[in-house]
């Protein structure tokens, strides 16, 4: 047993838990009938893995060998804790560990397969954290190489060994995994010798294979064999033999095929690895054979290894296949095999090759030659027409099509890859094949509905100037009999949807085409479909559309009489409010009007329900339908001119402000309001003064109590609106200092930032808002230090939204001393950022520096480069003093003893970042150089 260091009492009263109380709960967490008993030992054993006593029990309990619960418990907790928690151990115990670990691993190894994989992750991680085990790779084969019995579980841990590599779960920083790779390199043709002797010596032994193969697969994944030794190595040849006979069994067969896509995956870069890539190419054209005999046997699942297989060949070999089309390794028999699995009947097979024919539309796009599109234009007219024929529903199928299930979703993808290619066949000539197979010959319905399907994907992008087709088809649809499959009906409202340019271009047909749309909305299948297709022609034939305004107000005012999903109602209510925008403006009022009232009058009705008999029922509907009519209702209003929502608006903030009011307590209905607040308010903006005082009032008031986040966001809106208006500054500094009383309190709280990120979120929005309107208004506060002091707390926040939010407000906060926008106020801002950066400065730039190395991920980075730019800009010199502070408190190794960053790389990172001439240096520098603690 290795000894195990001081360190942190376990959280419980009585020290270290006995075995046997430990065993009790691990048989609890497996076999206790009851779930809330489950629950209990989960916690506990939870509570266990975190103390510094897990290492001593978990270890005993692999000793003791009882079960293989125990056993699993206690090796699971030994990768966790490694993977975690290892600066817990003193150095001294490191060599301890190791051993002990590889005497349970051979004790425990023909217990079970699973307890061997976690004792083995361990052994991996132990080895990548701890810089004194040199050459782990040759240390492990010479110990266990020549035992038969201990080949199982050395496979293993030469397996999970690259895969643990580039774990996330592991910070052992650059300068450390570039050595690891660099050592497994060095050793990487000695574990494949490993592998063939293995083979060789255990024959077809069908689980050994498995083993190796995926243990050869991880070391290609890691890129570290040399592509000249396995070019020429037996093991490749095992792998095709596999692949090629008949009887391998499933298992074998996709180790195998993984196996072979890492390969395909490692030599990417064809030029450097030609042997090797040579080698595959040819290999892979040989199971062209194999895959028929799959097809025969119906064996799904092999048809689908080997599809894998061609996709990862054709994705290696795409850039070869693209300069050079036919020859040596660019043949395009590679393509013939994709189109040979597209004709496979299950559409799974064809889907698994979509991100080539992507990539190759892509490619052949960017590079715009003629030539090349007609090389392969007649594979991509093969492929269309492969998937027009699996987007076939079944021929006894009944009702609409589902868009929801795996079907559906296969569905929406082809949608996506046709819009994707069709510039190489030309989608104009396209759309006209497409059509004339229906016009020509009389094929069965579910034939005819994926032609509709696929010609909906295109109709955008046919150019609808002068194209007697288009005007052909909408002619054609709109006089479909109602006999026709539900389907047929159903696909082609959806092709009118998306052929509304050619409607606005062709306004003579639109009054057949409502009538058309119109019938389908009185129909509870189609209804939602004719909802859509009616919006996307408010949209675009706004103007068209406004003679039949009043026909529209008629859908609206009985939306709830048709069979309508939420989206398509609100969808429909969008449409109207576009084209209501578009009337003259003496008419929009009364008309906005008539258009709210159907919801207003709901509302008022709840209300009445609720004060009458106590129920509160849900009136997320309403709210929802007057924010999108809001929202969309963007008349043009001249300078001077009243706006023509005012009236409207004004009239119906009583029963708005009286339902925040009831449903206050709801967060989810409190977010509704605002948000119908938000749309309104930016609706009429300045118009809107008049609810300026009650509004804010009735918001701190209720934010006192319930601390939702959406007032902070709907005050942003307010700043965003009337912070350049000199009256409304004091009021609205009044509303920030009263909103973030309750908002620090809430943050103030243990875990208080990560608990509630959408508060940090939309608190620093509303401080974001108010530094672009009245930076001076705000840094002369005394609410300004406060805010500043939670921004730096938050800067280590990993969340996309709320960090991001941070950071811009710190940015935009100093680049207001920045900006000389010849404003008045500009030295004034400068003045007190200046005093702002003196206090904070130091404790800003040590905080960024260690957020961006142990807390937030890449993404976020260039945010960060972002302030460290503007706080150089506004003062280098300084600056130059921070970094160089918050640079010497960063852990200079790891607690594996290895070297996490060295001085030179210290000081050739802080001259990269104080001598960078624009932001983007600044960021390179911060990607490289917190790689080092990744």
């Amino acid at each position: 047993v290795f000894p195990v260091g001081p360190g942190l009492p376990l959280q419980r009263k009585g020290g270290k838990p006995s075995l046997a109380l430990v065993y009790q709960a691990v048989q609890a967490l497996y076999h206790d009938p009851d779930p809330a008993g489950k629950e209990r030992a989960s916690l506990w054993l939870g509570e266990l893995q975190r103390s510094m006593y897990a290492w001593e029990v978990s270890d005993q309990l692999l000793q003791l060998k009882q079960d293989v619960e125990s056993c699993y418990f206690a090796a699971q907790t030994m990768k966790m804790k490694i993977q975690t928690s290892f600066y817990e151990l003193p150095p001294e115990t490191h060599n301890a560990l190791r051993d002990s670990l590889l005497t349970h691993i051979q004790n425990l190894k023909d217990l079970s397969p699973i307890i061997v994989t976690q004792l083995a992750l361990a052994i991996a991680d132990l080895a990548l954290q701890m810089a004194s085990w040199k050459g782990c790779v040759h240390t492990l084969i010479e110990k266990y190489n020549n035992d038969i019995s201990s080949m199982l579980f050395l496979i293993e841990i030469l397996t999970v060994l690259p895969e643990e590599v580039h774990s996330r779960s592991l910070r052992i920083g650059a300068n450390r995994r570039t050595e690891i790779i660099e050592d497994l390199a060095y050793y990487s043709s000695t574990v494949v010798t490993l592998l063939t002797t293995c083979v060789e010596k255990t024959g077809n032994d069908e689980k050994m294979l498995i083993k190796v193969f995926r243990c050869l697969g991880s070391w290609f994944n890691l890129g570290v064999l040399d592509s000249n030794f396995m070019a020429s190595n037996q093991l490749l040849m095992v792998l095709f033999q596999v692949l090629q006979r008949d009887e391998t069994s499933t298992n074998l067969h996709e180790a195998s095929s993984d196996c072979v896509c890492s390969a395909l995956y490692a030599i990417e870069n064809v030029e450097t690895n030609v042997a090797l890539a040579l080698q595959l190419f040819q290999g892979v054209l040989t199971l062209e054979t194999a895959y028929h005999m799959a097809v025969a046997r119906e064996d799904l699942d092999k048809v689908l290894n080997y599809c894998r297989i061609f996709t990862e060949l054709c994705e290696t070999f795409l850039e070869t296949t693209v300069r050079s089309p036919g020859q040596g390794m660019g043949d395009l028999r590679t393509l013939e095999l994709l189109l040979i699995c597209a004709g496979h009947p299950q559409y799974e097979v064809v889907e698994i090759s979509f991100n080539f024919w992507y990539r190759l539309g892509e490619h052949l796009y960017k590079i715009n030659d003629p030539t090349l599109h007609a090389i392969f234009r007649p594979y991509i007219q093969r492929l269309l027409h492969c998937l027009a024929r699996h987007c076939q529903l079944d021929p006894d199928h009944e009702g609409i099509p589902e868009d929801t299930d795996d079907f559906g979703e296969f569905r929406m993808r082809v949608s996506d890859l046709v819009k994707d290619v069709i510039f190489l066949v030309g989608s104009v000539e396209c759309f006209a094949q497409l059509y004339s197979t229906l016009k020509d010959g009389n094929p069965p319905w579910e034939v005819t509905e994926a032609v509709l399907f696929i010609m909906a994907s295109i109709a955008k992008s046919v150019d609808p100037e002068n194209n007697p087709t288009l005007t052909e088809v909408l002619q054609q649809i709109v006089l479909l009999p109602e006999s026709v499959h539900m389907a047929v009906r159903y696909t082609s409202i959806e092709l009118v949807g998306e052929m509304s340019e050619v409607v606005d271009r062709n306004p003579r047909f639109l009054d057949s085409v409502l009538n058309y749309l119109m019938k389908g909305l009185r129909e509870k299948p189609l209804a939602s479909a004719a909802a859509k297709a009616i919006h996307n022609i408010c949209s675009v034939c706004r103007d068209h559309m406004a003679q039949h305004f009043h026909g529209l107000l008629d859908i609206a005012r009985s939306l709830d009489s048709f069979a309508l999903s939420t989206e398509a109602a609100v969808g429909l209510l969008k449409g109207t409010a576009l084209v209501l925008a578009r009337l003259p403006l003496e008419k929009i009022a009364e008309c906005l009007s008539d258009l709210c009232a159907v919801q207003v009058i709901a509302l008022k009705k709840l209300l009445t329900e609720q004060s009458t008999n106590g129920k509160s029922a849900d009136p997320t509907v309403w709210l929802d339908r007057l924010a999108v009519i809001f929202r969309h209702t963007n008349p043009i209003v001249e300078n001077g001119q009243t706006h023509p929502c005012q009236k409207v608006i004004q009239e119906i903030w009583p029963v708005l402000s009286e339902t925040l009011n009831t449903h206050q307590a709801d967060n989810r209905i409190v977010e509704r309001c605002c948000r119908c607040l938000r749309f309104a308010v930016r609706c009429v903006g300045k118009g809107s003064a008049s609810l300026l005082q009650p509004l804010v009032t009735q918001m701190v008031g209720v934010y006192q109590v319930y601390p939702h986040s959406c007032f902070l966001y709907l005050g942003s809106i307010l700043v965003d609106e009337y912070g350049m208006e000199e009256g409304c500054r004091q009021g609205l500094l009044d509303m920030l200092q009263a909103l973030c009383m309750p908002t620090f309190q809430l943050l103030e709280q243990p875990n208080g930032l990560r608990n509630h990120p959408d508060t940090v979120d939309d608190l620093f929005r509303l401080a974001t808002r108010f530094v672009q309107r009245s930076p001076v208004t705000l840094l002369s506060s005394s609410i300004i230090i406060h805010i500043i002091q939670c921004a730096i707390a938050a800067t280590s926040l990993d969340h996309r939204d709320a960090n991001c939010s941070v950071m811009k407000f710190v940015r935009d906060l100093i680049h207001t001393g920045v900006a000389n926008d010849h404003e008045e106020d500009f030295e004034v801002r400068k003045r007190l950022i200046g005093q702002a950066m003196e206090q904070h400065g130091q404790q800003l730039v040590t905080q960024l520096m260690h957020s961006c190395c142990f807390c937030l991920p890449p993404y976020t980075l260039p945010d960060v480069a972002e302030v460290l730019w503007e706080i150089m800009v506004f003062d280098r010199p300084t600056f130059c003093r921070w970094l160089e502070s918050a640079l010497k408190g960063l852990p200079k190794e790891t607690s594996g003893g290895a070297v996490t960053v060295t001085h030179k790389q210290l000081t050739d990172f802080h001259k990269q970042v104080t001598s960078a001439e624009e932001c983007k240096q600044v960021c390179w520098a911060i990607r490289e150089f917190t790689r080092l603690f990744r």
